[in-house]
């Protein structure tokens, strides 16, 4: 009997929880992580809307610009972090299951990914640096390092709280965690086209 009344309460708790957040509770992990998603991927478009209300007033300075990008190192960062996000992914399902294990073992191949794409974006700012070029170059390279280096900066963060979440990968945490480096994910599938490739 004490089993279904605590059964009850949970259920009555996690109802006025739901209810709390409004249509927040119907995404996955906490409610709170959607708003900081929300607010980050404003300030990211309202980059990318810099970035494009820029171009439009140097189209030719911007395209010679952007003809220096390595967009072999971009499409390599491109593959690494959706891979990752695959992983990400994996760990939430594994989580879930209550395979605590292997979403460990998948938050960490999701991790080094991480460390791979901020290896790679490491060399390709070296590269550029080599070359002379730097955040006073040209507006494009301002807007560039700025947009580029604020988005490692998630990474990092992202590598932060996944290892977090995996030091005892539970579920909700899990969640809350993959959600936030699904947002790092989905910045950069943003932020290569615009820098990269689009004229």
């Amino acid at each position: 009997m004490s089993e279904l009344v605590d059964a009850g309460r949970l259920e009555i708790a996690a109802v006025n929880s739901d209810l709390s957040w409004g249509p927040l509770s119907a995404l996955p992990g906490h409610p709170l992580i959607w708003v900081l998603i929300a607010s980050e991927l404003a300030v990211f478009g309202l980059a990318l809307l810099g970035f494009a209300g820029a171009r439009t007033r140097d189209p030719l300075g911007f395209a010679v610009a952007q003809d220096s990008l390595d967009r072999l190192a971009g499409t390599i960062n491109t593959v690494i972090l959706l891979t990752s996000g695959l992983f990400a992914a994996l760990a939430n399902a594994a989580a879930q299951d209550g395979l605590r294990g292997r979403a460990r073992i998948f938050l960490g191949v999701a991790g080094a990914l991480g460390i791979a794409f901020l290896t790679v974006k490491g060399f390709e700012y070296a590269a550029e640096f080599a070359a002379g070029t730097d955040i006073d170059s040209h507006p494009f390279f301002t807007l560039y390092f700025l947009i580029t280096g604020f988005h490692a900066l998630h990474v990092v963060l992202g590598l932060i709280v996944l290892a977090i979440v995996a030091k005892r990968a539970a579920p909700a945490a899990v969640e809350t965690g993959t959600a936030f480096w699904h947002m790092v994910d989905l910045v950069w599938v943003l932020v290569f086209p615009c820098l990269y490739l689009l004229r």
